[in-house]
């Protein structure tokens, strides 16, 4: 099988994205990770700050109804919203599988999370990976990246809870379930070696870099 696609779905301090970017760099393909959310703003015309208050997140369920709340007030007070563009997770949701389906077809793309792994199952020249690691590991790598003052384990806890959610609730799936992969691997704290796994298992071939 020639794979045109790499789906890398990662636990939270995994360096399933520093990864993801080795294997873009070495395939000489795009990465969309970062330049999903650009690609999405560019798209909705919004502030990219915007779109990553949304990215892989899921929105309450009183978020939800407060802005719901919202529009039927201003409806009631004789106010109609400015409804010609509404950016909420929905939005984000549509225009994030829109933008992976044109990967998709484009090809020679690595993908980073986003629901990718699902968005694109059906396609048999997508490989998909999921990166994890020891907790050991993810800590050390979190602490380095965060820096002092934040709770590490709390927040690894949280990130990786709002990526399950996320794949459960817009795709029905379990974030973690072998099925949805053709590769499960740890990275035991070296990007390098697991990337040469990963691009060994995509090509047969032992990597030169």
């Amino acid at each position: 099988m020639g794979y045109r696609m790499l789906t890398v779905s990662r636990e939270f301090g995994s360096g399933g994205g520093r990864v993801a970017k080795i294997i873009a760099e070495r395939l000489g393909w795009q990465l969309l990770d970062s330049a999903l959310i650009e690609a999405i703003a560019n798209t909705a015309h919004v502030d990219p700050n915007v779109v990553s208050h949304f990215d892989e997140h899921v929105e309450s369920w009183l978020a939800r109804m407060n802005r719901q709340a919202m529009r039927s007030t201003a409806l009631a007070g004789g106010v109609v919203p400015e409804d010609t563009f509404t950016f909420d997770p929905d939005t984000m949701l549509a225009l994030t599988r829109q933008i992976i389906e044109q990967a998709a077809q484009d090809g020679n793309c690595v993908i980073v999370g986003r629901g990718a792994q699902c968005i694109l199952q059906s396609k048999p020249d997508v490989f998909h990976v999921f990166v994890y690691a020891p907790a050991r590991d993810r800590v050390q790598r979190l602490r380095t990246r965060l820096g002092p003052g934040v709770n590490v384990e709390q927040r690894m806890q949280a990130v990786d809870a709002e990526r399950r959610h996320y794949i459960q609730k817009n795709f029905s799936e379990v974030w973690d379930h072998p099925h949805l992969y053709n590769l499960m691997i740890s990275s035991h704290q070296d990007e390098n070696a697991t990337a040469n796994v990963i691009l060994y298992a995509m090509t047969g071939q032992v990597p030169h870099a």
